[in-house]
């Protein structure tokens, strides 16, 4: 019992603010309340699935409002070193994609920049109608189960 009360007494006074029932309420009900309001991240789990150079099936995870490039370095289906911006004008095709035809109808088309960069990064100047650059595909809810392939590197991408 000294023992108890010698602790209480050099116990910081912040720190013995918290005994107080109605201070952890408030501090509780609040923090409840916040975050019933925000999603969950569960909630904005977009499943993928990547065949990677090797063509074997990987699961990539994303979250919506992320993009694809995103979701496909985090999987480490894509060096992150070679697409360091999410910017259509700093970008090379090094995060070109292949996506199977019923998917391409579920994304916005390719805007003018993306579909110039990849005609000018084609090897013969033609870009294949399932090209994508995975910095321009934003995920969302409908591309749930999305098939994307990483096309082999460029011979002026290899080391």
């Amino acid at each position: 019992m000294a023992f108890a009360s010698l602790f209480h007494r050099h116990l910081p006074r912040h720190l013995s603010l918290l005994s107080k029932p109605h201070l952890r309420y408030s501090a509780t009900s609040s923090l409840s309340s916040s975050s019933s309001s925000s999603k969950k991240v569960s909630d904005r789990i977009v499943k993928l699935v990547a065949i990677d150079l090797d063509g074997r099936r990987r699961d990539v995870i994303g979250l919506t409002g992320h993009t694809l490039l995103k979701a496909l370095t985090n999987a480490g289906l894509i060096d992150p070193e070679s697409h360091r911006l999410e910017d259509i004008d700093a970008c090379s095709a090094e995060c070109e994609v292949n996506i199977a035809q019923e998917w391409l109808d579920k994304l916005p088309p390719p805007s003018y920049e993306e579909e110039y960069i990849l005609k000018t990064n084609a090897l013969r100047g033609v870009a294949s109608k399932h090209s994508r650059l995975g910095c321009q595909v934003v995920l969302s809810p409908e591309l749930q189960g999305m098939v994307v392939a990483i096309p082999e590197p460029k011979p002026w991408d290899i080391p």
